[in-house]
């Protein structure tokens, strides 16, 4: 029976798989070491080496990574460095990769800093909503700061130029060291139940992570997130940042920015006092003025009730209705005197006198013509009512009465009785004859 035959592989090969088991077996890994053979050439990049008293460990960090350093990495220096280890193909040597450097001792503050800060923010003592706003005056001002340092120089010299009404109590605090901590811690919440102070300030200048780390203490943390009145932080330079800039209420860059913030200049003031006294001084003129006209009109209001003003509307009044009574009369006289002089020019025309004069003036163009014309209408009347009268004589009842007959008619409504069944016994009637009436008594 013979034996399969073993793989066999190229060196390209076999760094391929040395690698992709080291990066599977080692992920992400923190080492601590010191820096050897340091170069950065051209190129950006980082190459080192990473040992200590027994061994050493080839590194890099490529350019995106290197620019990202806030330090100069030098040979001899001890440094914490994350990354991934692999396999450089072309020596066959295996190295890491790094993607995060810093020097050692700072580095294990910020990572308990780190640590601290994502558990006090879990639990909501850096929440934005908890909050208190700065009062808009600041009276009273406690600065928690050493007494000897920059920061209270500087805030000082700030206030006093600024606002010199200021009041600022210095309370003289250790700001770094073992004990520097506490004693901060019990300074703030003295200050906190006294009561006295509008605002608390806690400053100090700059300095490193560890020179800097009593304000991170997690008990200041809570101290000033716990504090009734309001904190402002004004720890280190402007990139620095600790816990107490977290939990306060407000962060200011550096001390001389935070006394900026806590109280306005007092040329502003100045400015706005004159403006504000000018824009008062106009609103009294206006306020003044308008005041002024509703007295003249109340004033004018009271005189036209006055009974003096009363009777003088009245005379007034009187005058007016007496020149418009006259000049009314005026009119009417002149219009019917206009009417009569158009009367009396008719009257002229139509006079009697006018008319018999015409009248005689056409009788004498006439001559006898109407008077002949006259007697023969007369004349054509009396035949035409002549043969009238034979005509109503003919058809006259009083004819037929003057013959003996006689006309019966009912006293009561005279209506003509025609027939018996025109009466009843009792009616009484009337008979017309040709010589007068005879009642009568129908039976």
């Amino acid at each position: 029976m013979s034996l399969p035959a073993p793989d066999i592989l190229t060196p390209s090969q076999l760094n391929t798989l040395a690698r992709d088991l080291l990066e599977s077996s080692f992920p992400a890994i923190w080492v601590e070491a010191e820096l050897g053979s340091v170069a950065r050439p051209a190129s950006g990049h980082l190459y080192f080496t990473l040992k200590d008293a027994r061994a050493q460990l080839r590194a890099a960090m490529f350019r995106m990574k290197a620019q990202a350093l806030r330090f100069v990495p030098r040979e001899g220096m001890r440094v914490l460095v994350r990354g991934r280890v692999t396999l450089y193909d072309a020596r066959g040597e295996y190295q890491m990769v790094l993607e995060h450097m810093e020097e050692a001792g700072e580095g294990a503050l910020r990572r308990a800093f780190e640590e601290l800060r994502a558990r006090l923010q879990a639990e909501g003592l850096f929440d934005e909503t908890r909050k208190r706003a700065l009062p808009a005056h600041v009276q009273r001002l406690a600065v928690i700061t050493s007494p000897t340092g920059a920061a209270v120089r500087d805030v000082l010299s700030v206030l006093a130029r600024r606002f010199p009404l200021l009041e600022v109590e210095l309370l003289p605090t250790l700001v770094q060291g073992a004990s520097a901590a506490a004693q901060i811690t019990r300074l703030l919440q003295a200050a906190d139940a006294s009561g006295r102070y509008d605002v608390i300030l806690l400053t100090r200048g700059g300095g490193s992570l560890e020179d800097l780390w009593a304000f991170n203490d997690e008990a200041l943390a809570r101290a000033i997130a716990a504090s009734l009145t309001p904190v402002v932080s004004a720890v280190g330079h402007e990139t620095d940042f600790s816990l107490s800039d977290f939990a306060a209420d407000l962060r200011a860059p550096t001390p001389s920015v935070a006394a900026e913030l806590l109280v306005p200049d007092q040329q502003d003031l100045v400015r706005r006092l004159r403006r504000d006294a000018a824009r008062l001084v106009q609103l009294q003129r206006h306020a003044l003025g308008q005041a002024m006209q509703q007295a003249d009109r109340l004033l004018l209001r009271l005189n036209a009730l006055s009974p003096q003003a009363r009777l003088q509307a009245l005379r007034q009044r009187h005058a007016e209705l007496g020149r418009r009574l006259h000049a009314a009369s005026q009119q009417q006289q002149q219009h019917r005197q206009a009417r009569l002089r158009h009367a009396a020019a008719v009257l002229r025309g139509h006079h009697p006198q006018r008319q018999l004069d015409a009248l005689g003036q056409r009788l004498q163009a006439v001559g006898n013509r109407p008077l002949a014309a006259v007697q023969r209408q007369l004349q054509r009347e009396q035949l035409r009512l002549r043969g009238l009268a034979r005509s109503m004589e003919a058809v006259s009842p009083l004819a037929t009465v003057a013959r003996g007959y006689s006309i019966v008619t009912r006293q009561d409504d005279g209506v003509l009785v025609r027939s018996v069944g025109d009466v009843k016994p009792g009616d009484a009637l009337q008979a017309q004859v040709s010589d007068g009436v005879i009642d009568l008594l129908a039976r």
